[in-house]
C-alpha cells in the first residue's frame, strides 16, 4: 500500500512534463497556420487572452486572499513581469514570419542561460562557471543558427551570401533572441513575485497584464480581429489552450514534485518536438548548419543547467 504514493511522486510528474513538452511543441505550428490571416500581435494577444479568461476567475474566487495581501511593490512587479511577457510573445511570434521554426524555437530556448547570467545582478545569486561555459557554447550555436539560411557548406568551408546582416532571416533570428531576453526578464521578476503567490494567482495576474498590454497594442494598431475564417479562430483557440494553459500548467505542477533542474532539462525537448512537427505539418526541414547550431545551443543549455538541483515550491 505504500508503493502507490511513491509511484505518484515519480511517475506522474515525469508523465506531466512529457505531455507538457508535447503541448508546448505545438505552439509554433498553430502560430504558423494562424499567420495566414492574423497578425503576430493579434496571435500573441489571443493566446494570452484565452488563457487569462480561464485563470483570472479561478484566481479571483479561490485565491482572493493571496491577491489582497500583495503590496504595491508586488503589484508593480506583476505589471513589469507582464510587460516582459507581452514583449516576449510579440517578438518571438513575429520572428516566425521571417525565419524557420527550427531557428526561432532553438534561439528562444536560450532563456535559462540569460536568467542564470543576470541572476547575480537582479537576484544577488552567484554565477557559476558552468553557466559561463554553457553560455559561450550556446552563443556559438546561436551565431551559427543566425547564419544558417545565408550560408552554405562548401569545399572551401562556409560560404555566405553578401548582405546577410540585412536579410529577413537575420531579422527573424534577432527577434527570437530578443524574445529569449524578454522571457528572462519575465522569469527574473516572476521569481521574486512567486515568493508571495502560488502558481495559479501568479500566472493569472501576469498573463492578464500581458494580455491587456497586447490588447491595447491591437487597438492602437487598428488590427482586424473579427474578419478571420473559422479555421484561423480555431488555431488561436488551440494555441491558447494547449501550449499556454495545459503545457505551462503541467510544468508548474511538476515543479512541486521533481527538481527544477530536471524540468529545465526536459524543456530542451521542445525544440526537438517542434522541429518534428514542422517537418510533418509544414514540410519545413532544418538545414545541416541549423542542426549543428541547434545541437551546440542545446549542449550549452545542458552544461549551464547541470548543477541547478534546488527544488522549487510550486502550488
Amino acid at each position: 500500500m505504500e508503493e502507490a504514493p511513491q509511484s505518484t511522486k515519480v511517475y506522474q510528474p515525469v508523465l506531466a512534463t512529457a505531455l507538457g513538452i508535447l503541448f508546448v511543441s505545438t505552439a509554433s505550428i498553430f502560430i504558423r497556420f494562424a499567420q495566414a490571416e492574423a497578425s503576430s500581435i493579434v496571435i500573441a494577444a489571443a493566446r494570452l487572452v484565452i488563457a487569462s479568461m480561464v485563470l483570472l476567475p479561478l484566481a479571483f474566487f479561490r485565491y482572493r486572499e493571496e491577491l489582497r495581501r500583495l503590496t504595491k511593490t508586488e503589484y508593480q512587479k506583476a505589471i513589469l513581469s507582464g510587460v516582459f511577457l507581452a514583449l516576449h510573445f510579440a517578438s518571438w511570434i513575429t520572428s516566425l514570419q521571417y525565419t524557420s521554426v527550427a531557428s526561432s524555437v532553438v534561439l528562444v530556448t536560450t532563456t535559462p542561460l540569460w536568467v542564470a547570467l543576470l541572476s547575480p545582478v537582479v537576484l544577488k545569486e552567484p554565477i557559476r562557471r558552468a553557466v559561463v561555459i554553457g553560455l559561450a557554447v550556446s552563443m556559438t550555436g546561436s551565431v551559427i543558427v543566425g547564419l544558417a539560411n545565408a550560408c552554405d557548406l562548401a569545399n572551401a568551408g562556409i560560404v555566405c551570401q553578401p548582405g546577410i546582416f540585412g536579410s529577413q532571416t537575420m531579422l527573424g533570428n534577432v527577434l527570437a533572441l530578443f524574445g529569449a531576453w524578454m522571457a528572462a526578464g519575465y522569469m527574473l521578476v516572476g521569481r521574486q513575485l512567486r515568493k508571495s503567490l502560488s502558481t495559479i494567482p501568479y500566472v493569472a495576474l501576469v498573463y492578464g497584464m500581458a494580455a491587456l498590454i497586447l490588447l491595447l497594442a491591437v487597438v492602437f494598431r487598428a488590427e482586424p480581429v473579427f474578419s478571420y475564417s473559422g479555421e484561423t479562430y480555431l488555431w488561436l483557440l488551440l494555441l491558447g489552450i494547449f501550449p499556454q494553459l495545459l503545457g505551462h500548467s503541467l510544468f508548474n505542477w511538476a515543479l512541486k514534485y521533481i527538481s527544477a533542474a530536471y524540468v529545465s532539462l526536459t524543456l530542451l525537448g521542445e525544440p526537438i518536438g517542434t522541429v518534428i512537427l514542422a517537418i510533418i505539418f509544414l514540410k519545413e526541414s532544418p538545414t545541416l548548419i541549423e542542426i549543428v547550431g541547434a545541437v551546440l545551443i542545446l549542449i550549452g543549455i545542458v552544461i549551464g543547467s547541470l548543477h541547478r538541483s534546488q527544488p522549487v515550491n510550486a502550488a
